[in-house]
């Protein structure tokens, strides 16, 4: 199984970088998972990790992008809760790359 060196600590991983213990999280984590991907956190996708977080402790599962886009509208609104908003703070793909800052699996139906 990967791992991945963080503030001293091997931290176990999948194939994807997604981690294996949930309660291995931390923000210093996803932001430091951000920095690798040349991205830094602002409180736009501070509140964006945080809905996922609260998603996934209320459903037991990672949203894939279309589920992600219609909660997101519902809880933020139609200015948040769209594809090219969400694109704009996650290129590499909302839900996947914003799941893996929160340190949840990766969403269902993504590749």
């Amino acid at each position: 199984m990967p791992t991945m060196d963080f503030q001293g600590k091997q931290i176990e991983v999948d194939d994807d970088g997604y981690l294996i213990n949930l309660d291995d999280w931390s923000k210093e984590l996803a932001t430091e998972l951000a920095k690798g991907d040349g991205l830094t956190l602002t409180d736009a996708h501070w509140e964006v990790i945080n809905f996922l977080r609260e998603y996934y402790k209320q459903y037991q599962i990672a949203p894939m992008i279309k589920i992600l886009v219609k909660e997101i509208g519902k809880a933020m609104g139609p200015e948040k809760g769209n594809t090219k908003y969400l694109y704009e703070l996650y290129p590499a793909g909302p839900a996947k790359q914003a799941c893996r800052y929160a340190g949840l699996p990766k969403p269902t139906g993504c590749v």
